[in-house]
Formats: C-alpha cells, sequence, structure tokens
C-alpha cells in the first residue's frame, strides 16, 4: 500500500470500526467474534484498497455480512444472546430489552443478518440483496420468515415486530 493509500485507509478505519463492531455485534451476537469478524473485514479491505477505495465501507460492509454466515456454516456456533448490545429503544425497558435479545438469538444466522440489515442498518431490500450477493426476493422471503417467527417465539415484542402486518 502506498503513504497516501495507507492514511486514507488509517483515517477510514479511525472513522467508521465503531460503526462495523456495532454492526458485527448484532451479526453475530459475541462481543469477540465480531471483533474477529470487523478485523477480517478490514484486512480484506485493506488488501484491496487499490480497488474499493471510493466505496470501502459498502465493501467492508459486504464482508461482514458474508463472512459471518460462512463462519456460521463452518462451525455451527451456538449463539449467545445480545447481553452487551445497547439499543437505544430498548436501553430504557430492561424486559424489553431482554424479549430482543432472546428472539434474536433463536434467530437464524440469515435471518438474525437480514433484519440486521432491513432494520438496522435501514437498507432497502435491494441493497440488503446486493450486500448479501442474493436476490431482493430472497430478502423479502427471509425478512417475512424471520418476522414470522419473532411473533410466534417472541409475541412480547408485537409492538416492535408489528403483530397484524404481514410482510
Amino acid at each position: 500500500m502506498h503513504q497516501g493509500d495507507e492514511a486514507a485507509f488509517d483515517e477510514f478505519v479511525s472513522a467508521r470500526t465503531s460503526a462495523l463492531a456495532r454492526t458485527a455485534y448484532l451479526l453475530t451476537g459475541d462481543a469477540q467474534l465480531a471483533e474477529d469478524l470487523v478485523q477480517t473485514a478490514l484486512l480484506q479491505t485493506a488488501r484491496n484498497w487499490h480497488r474499493i477505495h471510493t466505496t470501502p465501507e459498502a465493501y467492508a460492509r459486504r464482508i461482514l455480512y458474508t463472512q459471518n454466515i460462512s463462519w456460521w456454516r463452518r462451525r455451527r456456533l451456538t449463539e449467545v444472546p445480545l447481553a452487551e448490545y445497547d439499543a437505544p429503544q430498548a436501553a430504557s425497558d430492561p424486559d424489553l430489552r431482554l424479549s430482543l435479545e432472546q428472539g434474536l438469538a433463536r434467530l437464524t444466522p440469515k435471518q438474525r443478518t437480514v433484519l440486521v440489515l432491513r432494520y438496522f442498518e435501514d437498507l432497502t431490500e435491494v441493497q440488503a440483496g446486493a450486500a448479501l450477493g442474493v436476490s431482493p426476493g430472497t430478502v423479502k422471503s427471509n425478512t417475512r420468515q424471520a418476522l414470522q417467527r419473532l411473533r410466534v417465539l417472541a409475541p412480547e415484542l408485537a409492538d416492535l415486530v408489528g403483530a397484524g402486518e404481514q410482510s
């Protein structure tokens, strides 16, 4: 990496690591795995910096999403509840926070990833599909399935999930 590229990459890392770490934690539900996921994403981003410096965050986020699913497939890890994530809406209500953590922990990694992309990252179905390398229809059906599963497994989250809505 050239010195100018290195300075730009260092600036990117300083500015966006916290945001990437929050997303990684939501995806994995484990602080240590989230750190590993961010490091993997930043390493791959650095290796390809000369090609992607115009959209480095999108590149790093796609690595987060795809690498998380890849790790899960290889290891079939037991997920840990999101005990340390401080969601603004759930932070003021410990019962809601606990219900949200338990509900998300019951989802598959793919369902959790889709919900994080759609509702935490606020991506459209098209953007989430592009990030995951799947069609918008797949994102829509995975979102619908994840929300239905949350409605069944965590009915106390009806206000967040939308009790009467059908996606």
